[in-house]
C-alpha cells in the first residue's frame, strides 16, 4: 500500500491581497458629571482620557508594539482615539508609522443624548434606552444619526482602508459603536450582537473585497495583572 503523507492543521494565514485591521477601542473617557456637558467636536462628545484610560491605552501600546507588524495606524476625528494611540507611537519610536485620521469611524451621533447624557440615560434605564436596546437601534434616540446612515460610513470607511492597505496590518483606534457595527457587518450577526467591546480592547477582522472575516473580539488580557508582553519574534 502506497505511503500517504501526513497532512498537519496550520496556522492561519491572511489571503493574499486582504487587510487585517486591528480594531482598537480607546481607553476608558472622562465620566459625566451631572450639569456639565463634554466639549462637542461637530456634534460629538469629546471627552478626554480619565487616568484609567491613560492606563488602558499604554497597556494596549505595549502589547500592540510587541506583537509587531503593524503598517499603519487610523484615529478618528475625537481625542479619546489620539490619546489611546499615542503609546503605541511611542512604543515604536522611529518605527511608527504616520498616522492618519479616519473622521467616518467616529462614534455613531448620539442626537439629544450626547455631551455625557447617554450614558446616565442608560444608567437610569430610560425607556428610551430600553427600546434602544430592545430593537437594537441607536436612532430611536431623539436627533440620533439613522442606523442605514451610520451602517453605510463605517462600511465606507472600511473599504477605503482596505483599499488602500492590501497585504498590510492596520492598527485602527475607534469606538465600541463602530466596532460593533464592523463586527456585526463580518458575520452577519444582529446589529448589537458586538456591541460590548471594552476599553482598549482588541478585536480583528480581515477584509478582501466585499469578503470580510472576524479574527477574534474583545481580546482584553493585556488589560489584566500577570499578562507579560513578548515580543515578537525576528523575521
Amino acid at each position: 500500500m502506497r505511503d500517504i503523507e501526513p497532512v498537519r492543521q496550520v496556522r492561519y494565514e491572511r489571503p493574499q491581497g486582504a487587510t487585517e485591521l486591528v480594531l482598537v477601542r480607546h481607553g476608558e473617557s472622562a465620566p459625566a458629571i451631572e450639569g456639565e456637558s463634554f466639549q462637542l467636536v461637530d456634534g460629538h462628545g469629546d471627552p478626554a482620557l480619565a487616568p484609567e484610560g491613560v492606563e488602558q491605552a499604554e497597556r494596549v501600546g505595549e502589547r500592540l508594539a510587541a506583537e509587531g507588524g503593524i503598517d499603519a495606524v487610523y484615529v478618528t476625528t475625537l481625542r479619546r482615539t489620539h490619546e489611546t494611540a499615542a503609546p503605541l507611537l511611542r512604543f515604536l519610536g522611529n518605527a511608527a508609522p504616520p498616522v492618519a485620521v479616519e473622521a467616518d469611524l467616529r462614534e455613531v451621533h448620539l442626537g439629544e443624548w450626547e455631551g455625557g447624557i447617554f450614558r446616565k440615560k442608560v444608567i437610569s434605564r430610560d425607556p428610551i434606552a430600553v427600546r434602544m436596546m430592545t430593537e437594537e437601534r441607536w436612532d430611536v434616540i431623539p436627533g440620533a444619526e439613522p442606523a442605514d446612515d451610520f451602517a453605510a460610513r463605517v462600511k465606507k470607511a472600511i473599504q477605503r482602508l482596505a483599499s488602500a492597505h492590501p497585504d498590510q496590518r492596520v492598527a485602527v483606534f475607534t469606538h465600541g459603536g463602530v466596532i460593533g457595527r464592523i463586527l456585526s457587518e463580518a458575520s452577519g450577526a444582529r446589529p448589537f450582537a458586538f456591541n460590548n467591546a471594552d476599553n482598549a480592547s482588541i478585536s480583528h477582522v480581515v477584509v478582501s473585497g466585499d469578503w470580510w472575516a472576524v479574527r477574534r473580539f474583545n481580546d482584553t488580557a493585556h488589560l489584566h495583572s500577570g499578562f507579560t508582553v513578548r515580543s515578537a519574534p525576528l523575521t
